[in-house]
């Protein structure tokens, strides 16, 4: 993957819509999934340089996709960003404890998101 790739695993049309629209404003080449079981596919095959993963989704839930790529030694260097609705107190604590680089709640906000991909996307 020579352009700067991130998947997106989202169940939400317009959440992928959203993020995929500030992301390839900045450059970034954005691929999509919209349920679990075809996001840990995507992950597996392409091994993209940074993951922005709902938590609830159909198929596999975000939680459980995690343990899969951290679990896997081809996978687990891949950064993975939490992106979701729940925003409970304790929720990042439990996502990072998971195995999830980071958190980010929605709503999305344009200047966290841009922010963190930065941070953890690989040069």
């Amino acid at each position: 993957m020579s352009e700067k790739t991130i998947l997106c695993i989202e169940d939400n049309f317009q959440n992928r819509i959203l993020v995929s629209r500030i992301l390839t404003s900045r450059g970034y080449k954005v691929i999509e999934a919209a349920d679990g079981l075809e996001g840990m596919e995507m992950i597996r095959s392409l091994k993209p340089p940074l993951v922005l993963l709902d938590i609830d989704l159909p198929g596999m839930g975000g939680i459980e996709i995690v343990g899969h790529v951290r679990a896997d030694e081809a996978l687990r260097h891949i950064p993975v960003i939490a992106l979701t609705a729940s925003a409970m107190q304790g929720d990042k604590e439990r996502f990072l404890k998971a195995g999830c680089d980071d958190y980010l709640s929605k709503p999305i906000q344009v200047k966290e998101l841009l922010d963190m991909v930065a941070e953890y996307y690989p040069e």
